[in-house]
């Protein structure tokens, strides 16, 4: 059986620039090592987004709410990759063949620090993507080890749940998005 503190991803100097070096999940973040992941935003028609709430058997901050897809991004693959293959796993949505820079888009790149314990260091470059798809939440198969329910909300909500502190503190993302949402 995968462990994914096995997984191998790409070693990043704090600009965000490969070292050329890979190691484990579990390495990187005992030695607080800069790497790469990826997070998209699934907005339907009414510009509500979809919205995770995360298994209570995470690592870290399990039961909070967060973006629709996050994943850190292998060894030797893309950030797009990882969304693809991230979405797949965790929601069971699988892309169309054919996506068009209308349905998705990269919107930026943001870093973050959290220190989680003292051997478990998250310095991570996160990809943000939005992804405009009107999917039906009752036909999503979730990954229970990693998403416990998933359902839209509007951004006022979401706004207040960010006030509320409901959410994985990982939210640099929604100031983008809201300002991306007004100008489509």
């Amino acid at each position: 059986m995968f462990n994914s503190s096995d997984e191998l991803l790409e070693v990043l100097d704090e600009n965000g620039v490969s070292t050329g070096r890979g190691l484990s999940r579990k390495e990187i973040h005992n030695h607080g090592l800069w790497h790469r992941g990826a997070i998209v935003a699934i907005l339907n028609d009414r510009n509500e987004i979809l919205m995770q709430r995360r298994s209570k058997t995470k690592d870290k901050f399990p039961g909070a709410w967060d973006i629709s897809l996050a994943g850190h991004t292998p060894f030797g693959e893309d950030s797009i990759s990882t969304v693809v293959s991230e979405t797949m796993e965790e929601i069971g949505y699988v892309f169309p063949k054919k996506l068009t820079i209308q349905d998705f888009r990269f919107l930026t790149c943001f870093r973050r620090h959290d220190k989680i314990a003292e051997d478990y260091i998250e310095n991570q470059f996160y990809d943000l993507f939005v992804l405009n798809k009107n999917i039906v939440t009752s036909n999503l198969i979730l990954q229970e080890s990693e998403v416990e329910e998933v359902r839209f909300f509007s951004i006022p909500e979401l706004l207040l749940m960010r006030n509320r502190k409901e959410l994985h503190p990982r939210t640099e993302w929604i100031d983008v998005l809201v300002k991306y949402i007004k100008n489509i």
